[in-house]
């Protein structure tokens, strides 16, 4: 599963979704499904807008995290 800590990013620095599509010029409807974890696909200019407007590496933004492994590959 892949989490996106955009809302974790936000509290930290104190920023609106609003704020946050004004600074780096991302639709605010994007903002909002990028925050609410909705989103399907994410523009890999989007995310070099967030992380160099806080100053981020990738891994601050986004997360991956194991499935149960029933579905894995077997390697």
């Amino acid at each position: 599963m892949i989490k996106l800590k955009l809302s974790d990013l936000l509290g930290k620095h104190k920023m609106t979704q609003k704020a946050l599509a004004e600074k780096t010029g991302i639709r605010p409807g994007t903002v909002s499904k990028m925050y609410y974890e909705e989103i399907k696909r994410i523009d890999i200019t989007h995310l070099d807008s967030i992380c160099e407007l806080f100053g981020c590496q990738l891994s601050d933004l986004i997360e991956y995290i194991p499935n149960d492994g029933s579905d894995s590959v077997k390697r």
